[in-house]
């Protein structure tokens, strides 16, 4: 099984031709693409392509990109939806912390990201996680309340002792098109050298080019390139990396038809 564990199909550069941005990917091997959210007012079209394309399962979430759209508002209709229980709700998410972006809310994002903590240990649902430039803090929350299903680093670029610390605090990594570039060699050496039982592959489509379609949108049959990109990392067939990281999502994401 191949799976994207991370792509946004319900964003603009995918409006005119999804269909066909599917269909290459499933030619290409692709089974199983997981599309978490970034605000509420997404949850809507999330959950109808999930209704309408059956490799597509989804994440709900309020990604801390987005802060400033955020009310405690969502938070109850997250809870709600979540209370459903659609087969095709996979995650919590995206959600995290952002130091990166200009006028960053740190305490509204960590006041949102543990509530949102608390609905995914309620409805016993994993968390896809997205982190920048706040590692000590997210694992700071990681350390006094583990993921109760685990958790995913979404897009992990860093160091292999950082990936050692969310490994020990139960978390997989989401490796992506960051490691297809030969200049990434931090990231090209930690993952090396990580077990393949803690890894997922995902591409962030439409955004996080691979190495050699920069300036080109991202879509989900390059995953294809990122798991050859591991497989020569790891020295390991191809098929392994398919299987081992298919196996991964299928645990983590417990996919139902």
């Amino acid at each position: 099984m191949l799976v994207d564990s991370h792509c946004h199909l319900d964003l603009a550069p995918f409006s005119a031709d999804l269909a066909l941005v599917i269909r290459r990917a499933q030619a290409a091997g692709v089974t199983r693409l997981v599309v978490p959210a970034v605000s509420a007012k997404r949850w809507p079209a999330l959950l109808a392509l999930a209704e309408q394309y059956a490799p597509i399962y989804i994440a709900l979430g309020l990604h801390p990109y987005f802060q400033a759209e955020h009310s405690e508002q969502d938070l109850l209709l997250l809870e709600s939806l979540l209370a459903q229980r659609h087969p095709k709700v996979v995650a919590v998410g995206e959600c995290g912390l952002d130091w990166v972006i200009a006028d960053a809310d740190r305490a509204k994002q960590q006041t949102l990201l543990e509530q949102q903590w608390l609905l995914a240990e309620k409805f016993e649902l994993p968390v896809i996680l997205h982190v920048r430039k706040a590692h000590p803090e997210l694992l700071s929350l990681l350390k006094a309340k583990p993921a109760q299903k685990g958790a995913v680093i979404h897009a992990f670029s860093g160091s292999l002792q950082l990936a050692n610390d969310y490994i020990q605090h139960g978390c997989l990594l989401g490796i992506g098109g960051v490691i297809t570039y030969p200049r990434a060699a931090k990231t090209r050496a930690a993952v090396a050298e990580l077990p393949l039982s803690k890894l997922l592959l995902e591409t962030d489509a439409p955004d996080m080019p691979l190495a050699g379609f920069q300036g080109q949108r991202n879509e989900p049959a390059r995953v294809v390139q990122v798991a050859e990109s591991l497989a020569a990392l790891k020295q390991l067939p191809l098929a392994d990396i398919y299987s081992q990281t298919g196996a991964n999502a299928t645990q983590l994401f417990g996919f139902k038809p």
